[in-house]
């Protein structure tokens, strides 16, 4: 169609300014705390409520009282208000590790070499800490924490009796499960000679410490051998298939042991799981494993995820590690990240595979008929439980928890220390992105350390900004004014007083600080309305799942706070508990004094570093500069639209980008904001006039 009129008529044209821009990646905030289970010291994105239940455990006992971490309930309230993504950053005291698959293979013997040596026992056997089980040589078997253990063979003499001396607890906290026993003889028979030992257990894998009399050795003297079951099995299936560990770390993931009525684990619980292996088919070579819930039943079993068709042959797409992924991360304290070891991605929310013990590589033969030297590969069918995880909740001798929370250690029973490493990783910022974190639980006053280094870590970063609490439950106005004092940052901003609030895991009323509850503000505030409005306010600032504050703030007092940089939590009739005040901790007055400005500049770095990251390594020219601005004007204007700027211009030409600094490989973009401002301060006057007067104009 022609695009100009040569003769008189009218010329329709279509200008396209439809273009939708392309919007910022959306990033939610961070939380860096204690939680029940999951992995330690490895952030975690979950996206809902139930995903973080899943993935990191709610209450717990302590003490006969169930609690919830600070971290579980400012996760709740996140989500309630409109949350997307939390990252997550789980600390622990001491070390934690995974469990590992407990399997029951099928029985075999296990016999005593001759070129293991007896050593004298270091135990007294009977004395405290042991409880004994009473066995005849020849014929008994018993159950010792869920492996049957079969004594056989003669024992010479006329007396065939003996106590097994099992220690107490001996394969509770274990890595590798520990089976000690004790051959106990009484002094009118004969000594056992070496034939004595055929000793069977079904447990495959684990080690067992054999305590016996050695040849010759007359009276009750007690001697051991020590050997490993994976070494010493002469029958049966010596190592399971494969080995599953899981994603959660700490001994709340052991279970193992035996079962009870229905198949119950006593130590089975909602925050662990057990698996099964079904429908094992040695002519596909194909098997299916299932991962249930600890403390599920036989008649009921809940069964978290099904993984079906699986095989041991690493050339197929099927493999069991391939398919469930075998990878696992791991914090490298030493150079500050977060290391991904093994080759395929987890699949699984629960576990991995941490080892094929048995592969099966091309399980069939050119006939298309399966192997028999891999069919014995296979795993039973079978069920098992997991053990060996390292790490407990140090919450044993009274740990503090909501307003009883206060110095450097037994903060929620973990000390202020624990939380350097993660606070440390969180300047990783390609790997790990928030617009908002916080630490429950440390305060400015009592933990300096952490707070400042917090702080400082996200100034650097740019992308963000740290909600910290000033003092521990209890304090005095003049007190929270004094430690907001020591931080002077507009990425940082303090709130006060502490807050009660609904336990979500316990239905009971706790203390809580308030960066605890702020997060789910930024959330809501961002749903309603946009980053750059104040998340403060009866509209925005709302705090619904809050019952009270800790003080009812006069207006001398939120004065006092808000003059100190202390955001004042309000408490109206009619309102109920409202954030009432939005200054960062920047000490000089500026735009960036306030919350909405610095989240307003949060958010267009973000957006506008991202499109310029695509920009790297493009020909510095003309059209790479007005890709940039294409993008970077189109949003600009929507956020002016959207009351986010008064004005703005950008400059990326021949003016800030001359010979000489193209051949310097750079490329230069100028950008004038003016953010707009709040309306804090409204003053309204009310002017009384005599009748008749004229109302000026």
């Amino acid at each position: 169609m022609a695009e100009t009129l040569i003769s008189p008529g009218v010329l329709a044209r279509e200008n396209d300014q439809s273009f939708i821009t392309q919007q910022p990646v959306t990033v939610g905030a961070a939380i860096i705390g204690p939680t029940v289970k999951g992995p330690v010291e490895i952030p975690t994105v979950v996206t809902t409520y139930s995903d973080y239940l899943n993935k990191f455990g709610g209450t717990f006992l302590s003490g006969g009282q169930e609690y919830s971490y600070l971290t579980s309930i400012a996760a709740y309230n996140y989500f309630q208000q409109g949350g997307e993504t939390l990252l997550v950053a789980r600390v622990a005291s001491g070390s934690f590790t995974s469990a590992t698959s407990f399997y029951a293979e099928t029985s075999g013997t296990l016999g005593i070499p001759s070129n293991i040596g007896f050593t004298t026992a270091s135990a007294v056997l009977s004395g405290s800490g042991f409880h004994t089980v009473a066995a005849a040589i020849g014929s008994s078997s018993f159950n010792l924490n869920g492996i049957t253990v079969t004594l056989t063979g003669s024992a010479g003499g006329t007396n065939t009796s003996t106590v097994v001396y099992v220690p107490t607890g001996s394969n509770a906290t274990a890595t590798v499960l520990t089976a000690s026993l004790a051959i106990n003889v009484s002094s009118s028979a004969a000594a056992y000679s070496s034939s004595w030992s055929a000793i069977s257990a079904s447990a495959a894998g684990t080690n067992l410490n054999l305590f016996a009399k050695n040849s010759g050795i007359a009276g009750n003297s007690l001697y051991y051998i020590s050997g490993s079951v994976t070494t010493l099995f002469t029958g049966g299936t010596s190592l399971p298939s494969f080995t599953l560990k899981t994603i959660s770390e700490g001994t709340i993931m052991n279970n193992s042991g035996s079962e009870g009525t229905n198949g119950i684990l006593s130590s089975g619980s909602a925050d662990n799981v057990r698996w099964q292996i079904a429908n094992v088919d040695t002519g596909s070579g194909e098997f299916s494993l299932l991962i249930r819930q600890g403390n599920d039943t036989t008649t009921e079993p809940i069964v978290l995820e099904t993984w079906t068709n699986l095989t041991l042959d690493p050339t197929q797409p099927n493999y069991i590690a391939r398919v469930i992924g075998d990878s696992y991360q791991t914090y490298n304290s030493a150079e500050n990240y977060v290391e991904t070891l093994g080759n395929y991605p987890n699949q699984s929310r629960y576990v991995y595979v941490s080892a094929v013990n048995a592969p099966t590589p091309y399980y069939f033969d050119n006939n298309g008929t399966a192997k028999a030297a891999f069919t014995a590969s296979l795993p039973i069918t079978s069920k098992g439980t997991f053990t060996g995880a390292v790490g407990d909740l140090f919450y044993s001798g009274g740990a503090l928890f909501y307003e009883n929370i206060t110095g450097t250690t037994n903060l929620q029973g973990i000390d202020a220390a624990d939380y350097n490493d993660m606070i440390s990783l969180m300047a990783n910022q390609d790997d790990y992105r928030f617009n908002v974190i916080t630490i429950p639980g440390l305060n400015i006053n009592d933990n300096a350390t952490q707070n400042t280094t917090l702080v400082n870590t996200i100034q650097s970063r740019g992308d963000a900004i740290a909600v910290l609490d000033t003092r521990p439950y209890g304090a005095q106005v003049s007190q929270a004014v004094v430690s907001a004092q020591a931080i002077n940052s507009s990425y940082a901003a303090t709130y006060w007083p502490w807050l009660q609030t609904i336990n979500p895991g316990t239905g009971q009323l706790v203390w809580v600080p308030a960066s605890t509850m702020i997060p789910a503000v930024y959330a809501f505030n961002d749903n309603v309305s946009e980053p750059w409005f104040a998340p403060a306010g009866i509209n925005r600032g709302g705090l619904d799942t809050v019952v009270r504050a800790e003080r009812k703030l006069t207006q001398t007092q939120r004065n006092d706070l808000y003059v100190g940089n202390v955001n004042p939590i309000a408490t109206f009739p009619g309102q109920g508990v409202v954030v009432y005040g939005q200054k960062t901790l920047q000490k000089k007055s500026s735009a960036l004094d306030r919350v909405n400005v610095r989240r307003l500049l949060i958010s267009l770095k973000s957006y506008i570093s991202q499109v310029a990251n695509n920009l790297v390594f493009e020909q510095n020219t003309i059209a790479t500069r007005n890709q940039f601005l294409s993008q970077v004007n189109p949003y600009l204007e929507s956020v002016q639209q959207r009351q986010g700027l008064y004005a703005f211009r950008v400059i990326m030409d021949d003016s800030n980008n001359t010979p000489d600094v193209i051949d310097r490989n750079q490329l230069i973009g100028q950008i004038y904001l003016q953010p707009t401002k709040t309306a804090e301060f409204i003053y309204l006057d009310f002017n009384i006039l005599p009748t008749g007067a004229t109302f000026p104009a």
